[in-house]
């Protein structure tokens, strides 16, 4: 499958990965994939590993619009969609624009937001529209949020919902990079100052045809849609599992994986597709039994996936 934009989109990968994000590939590969996929991604990890600079350097390399959320417990609705305002001039309300309206909202430490303020970003992530005052406005296109947050500061955080974590694609972590690349980028220094003057690699509407395409020219066998659903079954019927993967969560299952098809160059899903998207799109998703609390979510998938038989070709 020969497509132009995909070939783009793999060079941003390697200019972010090998210019600006050293030590970051499989993180801003699941950005991209959550991006041709029409999702969002939560990273969660400690501060200090670079969650903002991969939002913003993925904003400056797309050429898309960058809007950020700093969340804390005061924060409004409002502050997030935008309000109306009675302009005197013109003897009428006026909509003000909120940062959600851009192409790349990063939301951070998404879980200080109190929760009435969380679910200001519910319509925004599932319906790619805000309602203020009963008048809907879209959101542009593409519209990828960034939420990242905390796992293990909890005072004075609220933690997300179940139906809010549903609402994102991928969630994963950064991680420390490799000793030789982190002396290398203390050595450096910030970045952020040379990541605002990106020259953009991809137009707008390359992303977009690349969408179209994982959309509609990516194929799933049946096989391989039998392989998700015993992922998706699996994760139900397991005694430390409260509530498994949702339809949702399969469905999203399905989206990633042909993303990850599209990007290594193939028009088909093949079960190194499924098996590389189904621990980042799955895990959150999973509701632990009580006394199962703290098992580590991501490692309980893993072996979930390996107990079931992957389809031939």
């Amino acid at each position: 499958m020969q497509l132009p934009a995909r070939d783009r989109i793999l060079h941003v990968i390697d200019t972010l990965s090998g210019r600006y994000l050293h030590g970051k590939e499989r993180a801003i590969r699941l950005a991209m994939i959550a991006l041709l996929s029409g999702g969002h991604i939560l990273i969660e990890d400690i501060p200090g590993l670079g969650k903002t600079t991969l939002a913003l350097a993925l904003s400056g390399v797309l050429g898309l619009s960058f809007g950020r959320i700093q969340c804390t417990s005061d924060l409004l609705p409002s502050d997030i969609t935008g309000l109306s305002i009675f302009d005197r001039e013109e003897n009428r309300f006026r909509f003000i624009h909120g940062p959600v309206f851009n192409n790349i909202v990063l939301v951070d430490e998404i879980n200080r937001a109190m929760p009435k303020t969380q679910s200001a970003l519910l319509e925004a992530m599932e319906e790619r529209r805000v309602t203020v005052e009963g008048v809907t406005y879209p959101l542009p296109e593409p519209f990828l949020v960034i939420a990242t947050q905390n796992p293990v500061e909890q005072v004075g955080t609220f933690p997300l919902p179940e139906s809010q974590m549903d609402r994102f694609l991928i969630r994963t972590g950064l991680g420390y990079p490799p000793e030789e690349i982190e002396k290398a980028i203390i050595r450096g220094g910030s970045i952020r100052d040379e990541i605002r003057g990106m020259t953009p690699e991809i137009t707008v509407q390359e992303i977009l045809e690349a969408r179209q395409a994982v959309r509609e020219r990516i194929i799933i066998d049946p096989r391989i849609v039998e392989y998700i659903f015993a992922i998706v079954a699996a994760s139900r019927d397991n005694p430390m599992i409260l509530s498994g993967i949702s339809t949702r969560g399969g469905i999203n299952i399905a989206e990633a994986a042909r993303a990850r098809a599209f990007l290594e160059g193939r028009d088909h899903v093949v079960p190194e597709d499924v098996k590389d998207v189904a621990i980042p799109v799955g895990a959150h998703r999973l509701l632990l039994r009580p006394e199962h609390e703290t098992m580590d979510k991501e490692a309980l998938l893993g072996s979930i996936l390996k107990n079931i038989s992957v389809p031939l070709a």
